[in-house]
Order: structure tokens, then C-alpha cells, then sequence
């Protein structure tokens, strides 16, 4: 690498490559908190061929940071597997603990929005714990808006887990 070359943040589409660092990510969410669902951390290998399969078909978007490591990410995934939702997709976002709170994961899904529009998406759906408010209030941010509430349909570290989802309509005229 040249040392004169500078290299900047951005955005950008995901790669195999990734798949240390979004495991890693992940993995906090998933052994610390409440926010994911999942009871253990995807290996690298299983975040990889997540990594291939989804973003065969959806958007999917890092964050890389100028030294090339990356901070968050992004993506889109079906809804419901019936055809006739086809066009909703779920969202999600994930960000490192220093990448919080400095417009990193609006910055993520503005540009999740823009393609998701672009690729044809009529309705985002965020499935959201209810107990994680900076994650409900970031979505209102975005112009998502609560459409459902599940009461204890989760269960995580001895505690019953109610979810909220927020919808997103791209094109709103043509309801």
C-alpha cells in the first residue's frame, strides 16, 4: 500500500470478506443483549455463506472505515417466504460499539433505502425488541412507523420479550 494514497469512509457493497468482522460485530449483539434473537454467534464459515446468499438477492452494505476495518452493516432479506411478499423486506443494521452515535447507521440505511427502492422493495419492515429504544426512535427517525406489537414472543436470558415491528412504504402514492 502507498503510503502518499489516502483512503476514506464509506460505503460500500458487502464482500466474503467481511465475514470476520461482521461475525465479530454480531456476536456482541448476540451474547450480550437482547437485541438479536439468536442464543449463539454464527461461526465465520455460517456468516460467510449468510454473507453469499443474501446478497445475491438483496442489498446488503458496510461500513468501512479509512484503514479498511469495518465499523457496521446493513442489509435486506424476505419477509415472509409467500410469494405475494415479494416486494417486503426485513431490514437489518448492526454497528460496532465505537461506531455508535456518530450517524454511521443512518448514513447505512439512507443508502439501504435508496437501493431498496431502486431494486423494486414497496414496504421495509424492522422487527424491533421492544425494550431497545434508541433502535425504535432511530427507525421513527427514518420515517418508519410501529405497525405491530408482539407480546412475549421471545425469550432471551430468563425474560420474556415482546417485539415491535415499524414499516417503511418506498411508494407510498401507490397504496
Amino acid at each position: 500500500m502507498n503510503a502518499g494514497v489516502k483512503y476514506r469512509q464509506m460505503i460500500r457493497a458487502v464482500q466474503p470478506s467481511d465475514a470476520p468482522a461482521i461475525a465479530a460485530i454480531y456476536a456482541d449483539y448476540v451474547l450480550h443483549t437482547t437485541i438479536s434473537f439468536e442464543l449463539t454467534p454464527p461461526t465465520v464459515q455460517q456468516m460467510q455463506e449468510r454473507i453469499e446468499q443474501i446478497s445475491s438477492h438483496y442489498p446488503y452494505f458496510v461500513w468501512e472505515e479509512a484503514d479498511g476495518a469495518i465499523s457496521g452493516y446493513c442489509y435486506t432479506h424476505a419477509w415472509k417466504e409467500r410469494a405475494a411478499y415479494a416486494h417486503t423486506w426485513e431490514t437489518t443494521v448492526y454497528l460496532a460499539p465505537h461506531a455508535m452515535s456518530k450517524g454511521i447507521g443512518t448514513a447505512l440505511m439512507q443508502q439501504l433505502i435508496t437501493a431498496c427502492r431502486a431494486a423494486g422493495a414497496h414496504v421495509l419492515i424492522a422487527c424491533i425488541t421492544d425494550t431497545n429504544a434508541p433502535s425504535r426512535a432511530f427507525h421513527e427517525k427514518l420515517g418508519f412507523r410501529k405497525v405491530s406489537h408482539f407480546p412475549q414472543v421471545g425469550y432471551k436470558f430468563a425474560h420474556r420479550l415482546d417485539v415491535t415491528d415499524y414499516a417503511l412504504c418506498l411508494h407510498p402514492a401507490n397504496i
